[in-house]
């Protein structure tokens, strides 16, 4: 029978690694996984300090269920060339830092301790992607994911599909399709059984087959009264295979979801519905500890796209991503476009093969979540290479039949070899001397890019980002031009039917090598910061919700005289999803104002600018010697739903502190979020206020990150993470002028 455990405590961390560790047990600092190599600075840092060889060791006591079962550790994900011994000798090799191995340990364990060594080399190696060039993101060192120990019987279960069939009809059908585990090449026969289940283990319908080989098949039809998997309703079912042979007894279930999902020449249609995608790029990447946060941390990040900026879809640039980030995606209804690792380089005969192999891995992980609507299947931003992307949409195509693959590009004119032609198009900013009588546009017409005399699936994958880079401490009106171009991107993408959608650049800023972003080792590329708080132009993707959903009411200011030339107040970007807006300038009239739809007919929901249409000259002369309180209402069907009052004399007032959780898991690494803001008596943030926040963590947790940090733009962000301590966790953040708070986690 399967036993499957974690075992991400206790590792011994050794920062150089040598051979005598190999075979040797030494000292070192006692770790939880996930870990990070080296803990880097928030920016200017080298980055060259984790491109080196690391180690870690793991003391394994022998188990009465050695003596009989297959034992192996399974690795999620480690970065990047990773070699694995069990007392001193080697079990596996796996240079992919984003995808699943296992190392067999079968045979190799003794009774009392048995060793465990790991040699990580976190250098750029040219023969695995996506090193050798050039890349705009940092591929952190160290075990960033968990590890699990496996036991199960001489025969078990490797992997599950689950394909759906007359998904949009009342007679559904589903295939379960099994791959068996089979190391010691024992004749395989037996009998199947498939339970169809909800969630909490009802079960719907069940069936039983005998089976030869090492592959075992099952159908459920006319499955009637089954939800689709919906963006407002994400339906999950499980399905849970059992086998029984001669030589042992395995069980193993997966989750999945019914649905459509089908690019065409006139859009995109999710369960046979047009659906315009509104997406964000993310990175899996964290200030000071990169890649290694659990699993909440991860969700977090979902739910932020989806139940803050209200995107319909993440793309996992430029790699596969943490099961944990994929499943809740399934579960909260964000669609997810997965792609290989790399970006612009691709390498020689060893390097493409393993990427061809990325392929398998990814998608063998990933094929059932009903999250994912498309595979990517080029190295990113690269150019054309017919034989090799041939290579990995077969790949692709040979193992899933029910999702398309698109490949993203940065050139017109490319050959298309996918399914869905995917363009990072940051066109709309180009000067007229890039392209001869071209006249510089929110988005390329799709024929232009693709060269073809016919229309083919097309979705922009990328836009604005590092063309126009904005820190949330930036002034104003580059603050409102940010917000204006990813405005005038999602009009052009929503009014051109052939374009399926635009993902934007990107969630939040990230770290980099010293050759991209600001010099600082930050690309200042996100709608959000490095510590995902919102900078105005999240408000954009915000606002196309519709009110019943989230009401958004975002005037993209800071209310500061001196923020405008001539101390001028107009205009005035409302990001908005109401129907109209009211405001007031100190004591004169009040003024409606609609939203902008000459300018963005094809948003959903427009903003509104508030310009000299609205105010005659009188009060805009009014500006000039005093500095007046503004009141901005937001109404729907006649309502006022939404009130923001600007003071005219911001004084500050409030520390605000707020945690994402109030409880800390014990029992795993886990992390809280902290977002600390400086807010005015209007409780609007202070943008200019200069003063340090200490952190004091006490109890069953540990700051990452430095004790004192400096608000920026007005906020502040840290996370606290658990230490495996069942202890509750005090976290006091002082500041100067704001005074302190005290907030608990209660450890769980």
């Amino acid at each position: 029978m399967r036993l499957v455990q974690k075992i991400n405590d206790g590792w011994i961390f050794h920062a150089d690694f040598s051979q005598d560790l190999i075979a040797n047990a030494k000292a070192g600092e006692t770790v939880r996984l996930p870990h990070n190599a080296v803990d880097l600075e928030m920016n200017y840092f080298d980055e060259k300090s984790f491109q080196k060889e690391f180690a870690y060791q793991l003391h394994l006591p022998w188990q009465a269920a050695f003596q009989h079962q297959e034992v192996a550790l399974v690795f999620d994900g480690s970065m990047a060339n990773t070699v694995v011994w069990v007392n001193g000798q080697q079990v596996a090799q796996h240079a992919d830092g984003y995808t699943p191995f296992e190392a067999r340990l079968t045979g190799l364990l003794q009774a009392g301790d048995n060793l465990i060594t790991v040699k990580i080399d976190g250098s750029e190696n040219p023969d695995i992607p996506p090193f050798g060039g050039q890349i705009d993101y940092l591929t952190y060192a160290g075990i960033y994911r968990d590890v699990w120990l496996k036991l199960t019987d001489a025969v078990s279960i490797a992997r599950i599909k689950v394909e759906t069939a007359h998904e949009l009809s009342d007679a559904k059908a589903v295939t379960v399709i099994a791959t068996l585990a089979n190391p010691r090449g024992v004749a395989l026969a037996g009998s199947a059984r498939a339970e169809l289940c909800t969630l909490d283990g009802t079960v719907l319908q069940q069936h039983t087959v005998a089976f030869t080989g090492d592959t075992v098949r099952l159908v459920f039809e006319n499955l009637a009264g089954l939800a689709l998997w919906e963006l407002d309703s994400p339906q999950l079912y499980r399905v849970a295979l059992h086998i029984d042979t001669p030589d042992g007894q395995d069980t193993l279930d997966a989750r999945f979801g019914f649905r459509t999902a089908r690019f065409a020449t006139d859009g995109f249609r999710l369960n046979g519905k047009l659906l315009k995608i509104r997406g964000l790029n993310r990175h899996q990447s964290y200030p000071y500890v990169g890649y290694a946060m659990g699993r909440r941390a991860q969700e977090l990040d979902a739910d932020i796209l989806k139940n803050q900026l209200h995107c319909n879809l993440a793309r996992t640039s430029h790699y596969p991503q943490s099961p944990y980030f994929l499943d809740h995606c399934d579960e909260i209804g964000l669609l997810v476009f997965e792609e290989i690792a790399g970006w612009q380089h691709i390498g020689g005969a060893t390097w493409q093969d393993e990427s061809v192999e990325n392929v398998r891995r990814m998608v063998q992980r990933d094929w059932n979540h009903p999250s994912i609507i498309l595979w990517g299947v080029r190295i990113n931003e690269s150019r054309d290479n017919h034989d090799f992307f041939a290579r990995t949409n077969a790949m692709a195509r040979a193992l899933d039949t029910t999702r398309q693959t698109g490949g993203v590009r940065c050139h017109e004119k490319s050959e298309l070899l996918e399914d869905v032609y995917t363009m990072n198009d940051f066109f709309h900013i180009a000067p007229p001397d890039w392209l001869p009588g071209r006249t510089p546009a929110p988005l390329r017409q799709t024929r232009d890019v693709t060269g073809l005399a016919h229309d083919v699936p097309y979705m922009v994958t990328e836009y604005n980002g590092h063309m126009y880079p904005t820190k949330r401490i930036d002034p104003e009106d580059r603050q409102a031009e940010h917000a204006t171009r990813h405005l005038e991107v999602l009009n052009a993408a929503y009014a051109n039917p052939h374009i399926s959608g635009a993902i934007g650049w990107c969630m939040f800023d990230y770290n980099t090598h010293k050759d991209f972003g600001a010099g600082d080792r930050i690309c200042h590329h996100g709608v959000m910061d490095i510590f995902r708080a919102p900078k105005f132009a999240a408000a954009v993707y915000a606002s196309q919700c519709p009110p019943q959903e989230q009401v958004v009411l975002e005037p993209v200011t800071y209310w500061a005289r001196g923020e405008k030339d001539r101390c001028e107040v107009l205009p005035l970007l409302v990001l908005t999803n109401c129907d109209y807006i009211e405001f007031k300038f100190g004591d004169f009239p009040v003024k409606r104002a609609e939203p902008d739809r000459a300018k963005y007919p094809h948003l959903p929901y427009a903003p509104v600018t508030i310009d000299s249409r609205h105010v005659d000259m009188a009060e805009v002369g009014a500006w000039g010697m005093q500095w007046l309180d503004c009141q901005i209402t937001g109404f729907v069907g006649g309502q006022a739903v939404s009130h923001v009052t600007l003071s005219g004399n911001p004084l500050p007032t409030t520390l605000e502190v707020v945690a994402d959780s109030t409880t800390l898991l014990a029992g795993e690494k886990d992390a809280v979020r902290f977002t600390v803001r400086a807010l005015d008596q209007c409780g609007r943030v202070l943008p200019f206020l200069d003063d340090v926040v200490a952190v004091e963590v006490t109890g069953g947790a540990k700051l990452l990150g430095p004790e004192l940090v400096l608000f920026k733009g007005g906020v502040a962000g840290f996370w606290v993470e658990s230490t495996g301590a069942h202890t509750d966790t005090q976290v006091v953040v002082s500041t100067r002028r704001l005074g302190r708070q005290v907030l608990t986690l209660t450890a769980a």
